[in-house]
């Protein structure tokens, strides 16, 4: 007796038994899975949550009011800026349409052309003349383009076909379908007429494509000064063409610019300075940094968010045996993460034109203004997500968020609804309705009906040449309005409004929806418990191991 009961004391103090290890291992498995529950959890707390979790400051949140500060108060100069570079140019363009086309009256341009050949050389010799009389009859700082010592020539250029007969009397046509370019220059000064300064000058008006003078004026824009900053100085190369591709008796006209904006090589200004030039690149240099810091940020954390992901998907495939829906998955991918990344990239890009704009590098204001407003759009739809925390504004987004697969296949279907109206209308109408005579122009049409504007100016513009084409017309536009306005709209409709009822149902209820969330519904810790506190050395996991160990040996200390 006493030798059986010095064998179970020995057994009891030393030797290890069965069930513990099994045991150990289950609470082990324990604090493996209440562990990814709180990583999982913290990972989609809002910035407030993760403050009380961890005492974690919200730098994003911070970062994101900051750059939305900025990035809005470096677009307002810019478009400024840009605005008094748009509002140069157009008036430049309307001098030059003034000063160069013979008998221009503002808003014609569309219906300025020629019908006689005297007509044609009138119009050639009046640009003639009034480019060597720049000098005297321009109110503008306008000057001639220099090469050295010389000024440059204007150009006139007549594209036509090689050879060619033409007889319409006799329905014959014998055409060389090359096209030859013939070039003349003419330097700035006085003629008194075209027939006086280039007598063998002849235009082949039956093969004739088309004649094109071209240009170069210099200018300084003068309104920078103004704003204490430096003036820029322009070269404007204009082109003023002579349309004859259609050879139906009327050469169209027109005059176009194209637009280059250099630093003055010498200047004064007294009163202003390049300070507003730097401290404006000093601005630009804050938001580059500022973004990439952003960036930095929200790829950090999208990259812990797909290390949490792999964890729970081996979890599920290991312990669950069950593999994660795609639903689950995409959960773990924040967009608007993705919608950041974006907007700093944008911003990035267009704050480095931007400077090289300023320093005169470049001249590219419109691809600028893309980076820049495309990037500062995005910053300020990225406030939605912070809107999203609270309750009432979160519905919403996830009715956007949960209604987008739907809408997105609802447009596909109605899309190829709207191109097949689109082609019929073209090809049917479009030789008796200005506004189905291209497929762009059909398009913005059907859509303006679509939302019930400019219906009745489109019945009404129809030509009535062709009866059947004039009945096909009404059984047509009809048919399309009721469609789209009736029909697929309403659906449209019915779909978000649906989507919206589904979540409210959804939120009242409370119950989890996906295995993601009742995984995650198991973990009852708020925010403030302390839980979710890391230590310096001790990581989350490996502190709920050692309690969970520590518990349990003191469980079976108790029960022996």
């Amino acid at each position: 007796m006493e030798d059986s009961s010095h064998l179970y004391d020995v057994y009891e103090t030393n030797a290890h038994p069965p069930w513990a290890d099994h045991q150990h291992q289950c609470l082990e498995n324990l604090d493996n899975v209440e562990c990814l529950r709180r990583k999982i959890k913290f990972y989609f707390m809002n910035p407030c949550e993760k403050y009380h979790a961890r005492g974690r400051k919200p730098w994003k949140l911070m970062l994101q009011i900051i750059k939305i500060a900025i990035i809005t108060i470096q677009l307002i100069s810019f478009g400024l800026s840009n605005q008094m570079v748009v509002t140069f140019k157009e008036e430049n363009l309307m001098t030059f349409k003034h000063l160069f086309l013979k008998d221009y009256v503002d808003g014609s341009m569309e219906t300025y052309a020629v019908y006689r050949q005297k007509d044609v050389y009138d119009h050639i010799d009046y640009i003639i003349k009034q480019y060597g009389l720049l000098h005297n009859i321009t109110v503008g700082n306008h000057e001639y383009q220099k090469n050295g010592a010389v000024y440059s020539p204007l150009s006139l250029c007549q594209e036509y076909y090689r050879n060619g007969t033409i007889y319409p009397g006799n329905e014959t046509v014998e055409i060389d379908a090359d096209v030859k370019t013939e070039c003349l220059k003419v330097y700035p000064m006085y003629h008194e007429s075209l027939r006086e300064h280039l007598p063998h000058f002849e235009l082949y008006f039956k093969r004739m494509l088309s004649v094109k003078i071209t240009f170069v004026l210099k200018a300084i824009n003068l309104q920078t000064v103004r704003h204490r900053e430096l003036p820029d100085c322009y070269d404007f190369t204009v082109i003023i063409t002579f349309n004859n591709q259609a050879h139906s008796g009327r050469i169209k006209v027109d005059l176009e610019n194209d637009v280059d904006i250099n630093e003055c090589r010498d200047w004064k200004v007294t009163g202003a300075s390049a300070r507003n030039i730097y401290l404006t690149v000093l601005l630009d240099c804050l938001i580059i940094i500022t973004c990439i810091t952003s960036l930095t940020l929200c790829a950090r954390s999208m990259i812990n968010g797909i290390q949490l992901q792999l964890e729970y998907t081996l979890y599920c495939k290991t312990h669950c045996g069950k593999e994660v829906s795609l639903s689950d998955k995409l959960e773990f991918v924040n967009g608007w993460y993705i919608l950041i990344i974006v907007s700093d990239t944008l911003t990035i890009i267009g704050s480095i034109m931007k400077i090289e704009i300023q320093t005169k590098i470049l001249t590219s204001y419109d691809v600028c203004s893309i980076f820049l407003g495309t990037g500062t759009m995005f910053v300020w739809i990225g406030v939605i997500r912070y809107m999203g925390y609270f309750s009432k504004y979160n519905i919403l987004i996830l009715t956007l968020r949960a209604a987008f697969p739907n809408v997105i296949r609802f447009i596909c279907c109605a899309g190829i609804i709207y191109l097949s109206y689109c082609f019929c209308g073209w090809i049917v109408i479009g030789p008796y309705h200005e506004k189905f005579r291209t497929l762009n122009t059909v398009s913005e049409c059907l859509f303006s009906l679509i939302n019930g504007d400019d219906m009745f100016p489109t019945f009404k513009n129809m030509k009535q040449k062709s009866s059947l084409v004039w009945v096909f017309s009404r059984v047509y536009l009809y048919t399309f309005v009721s469609l789209f306005i009736y029909m697929i709209l309403s659906l449209f409709i019915t779909i978000i409004t649906d989507t919206y009822d589904t979540i409210k149902q959804q939120q009242q209820s409370g119950i989890p929806t996906s295995e993601l969330q009742k995984f995650l519904s198991v973990c009852k810790d708020l925010p403030n418990s302390g839980l979710y506190r890391l230590e310096k050395k001790n990581s989350c996991f490996l502190n709920c191991c050692v309690n969970r160990c520590r518990t349990s040996q003191e469980t079976l200390t108790s029960e022996a």
